[in-house]
């Protein structure tokens, strides 16, 4: 089929794809870009009255920067972003800063990112990126992981009993509901990006 062909011939990820891999130093502005696409995301906060944790735009960023660069440029995004974050710029929730972020109830979220964007680029290689239903999947699997590092995080500072109803049931629907919205992105990318190359990703 001439997607399956389109998938040999391409790059693996949209970013190469997009824009070739011309040196380090491309790598790097990506990375160095994608960290404060994340810092922009997580400036979408919304603070909730039964948890220490907000919902926020960050964990999508870290899913696309994942999907866009791979699961070692996705991750080191996600690190850099941490970074920044830490020695003071306001890049967490809310415009929040410091190294206290990350020892607190959402730090273990924050630390999540890191293998939540190794994830989303590792299927992203995979060629999961391609199409919405397999991309919807790769974001919720990703999703998966920064959830379940910000459980173990969390567990530090509630009781077994409340872990559940404030760090992972009020997440559900949204993590759902950004997932469902951005699965389409990276599908369309590859179809204009095959439309302009002249190689359809159409079977």
């Amino acid at each position: 089929m001439a997607y399956a062909q389109t998938l040999s011939l391409q790059p693996a990820y949209f970013y190469d794809a997009a824009l070739g891999r011309d040196s380090r130093f491309g790598d790097a502005a990506a990375v160095l870009a994608l960290s404060w696409a994340i810092a922009l995301c997580a400036r979408v906060s919304i603070p909730l009255p039964f948890t220490p944790v907000p919902l926020t735009g960050s964990t999508l960023g870290v899913l696309l920067a994942g999907a866009l660069l791979g699961p070692r440029r996705g991750a080191a995004a996600a690190g850099l972003y941490l970074l920044q974050g830490g020695i003071g710029l306001p890049f967490f929730a809310g415009g929040a800063a410091g190294w206290a972020c990350l020892a607190g109830p959402t730090g273990g979220y924050l630390v999540g990112f890191i293998p939540g964007a190794w994830t989303a680029g590792l299927l992203a290689g995979r060629g999961w990126d391609r199409r919405f239903w397999s991309n919807l999947t790769l974001l919720l699997a990703g999703s998966a992981v920064v959830l379940g590092c910000g459980l173990i995080g969390l567990s530090r500072f509630l009781p077994a009993d409340r872990l559940l109803p404030a760090g992972l049931y009020p997440f559900l629907i949204g993590d759902l509901v950004k997932s469902g919205l951005a699965a389409a992105l990276l599908p369309w990318g590859w179809r204009r990006l095959g439309r302009h190359s002249g190689a359809g990703l159409t079977e």
